[in-house]
């Protein structure tokens, strides 16, 4: 017996997940990076757990999943990567200030590898690999310093890396349903 989905449970092989990704990583962003800055009264970086650990971990994961299944191996590993950092992260509460500088700076590194990789596939692939290294590595070196400003602007650069996620999401779900180009993506 064939496991193949047919008639209205059929899925299209090549389905993308490429939006709910980009929308997972662009929330997450959006969230700790916000929270990063101090410009919610009483919140910090420790309030976007639940959402790192779910949306960005466990979405983004499966997402990537999802993208490599279907041959796109850019995208599958960038949401597989930064699905179990996001997952890893979550769960490292009460890490010492050298280990989680060096896992910043490691996460770093997968972010510039991206950065690289994406520079042919326009503007707000780079933007959004960039833009996460620069924020990654500022907040390596905040931890490392103890270093609360540089912090902050590590989260104004993270929250400004998940607005481009978030809109290429929001672009390529409402070209997709409209059909045409109504939102720019390159």
């Amino acid at each position: 017996m064939s496991t193949e989905a047919t008639g209205a449970n059929a899925r299209p092989a090549g389905a993308d997940a490429g939006p709910l990704g980009y929308l997972a990583l662009g929330l997450t962003l959006l969230a700790y990076g916000l929270l990063a800055t101090g410009i919610l009264s009483g919140t910090g970086v420790k309030d976007a757990v639940a959402l790192a650990h779910l949306v960005g971990g466990v979405t983004l994961f499966i997402a990537g999943l999802w993208q490599l299944r279907s041959g796109d191996t850019f995208t599958g590993t960038a949401f597989t990567g930064l699905g179990a950092f996001w997952a890893t992260w979550s769960v490292a509460a009460g890490a010492g200030k050298h280990a989680a500088g060096l896992f910043l700076l490691l996460w770093a590194l997968l972010a510039f590898t991206l950065a690289v990789a994406s520079w042919t596939s326009g503007l707000f692939s780079r933007l959004v690999y960039g833009l996460l290294t620069v924020a990654l590595l500022l907040s390596a070196i905040a931890t490392f310093a103890g270093s609360g400003g540089l912090a902050k602007a590590a989260g104004w650069i993270a929250a400004l890396a998940g607005a481009a996620a978030w809109y290429w999401a929001t672009a390529a779900l409402t070209n997709s349903g409209w059909g045409r180009i109504a939102l720019p993506v390159k």
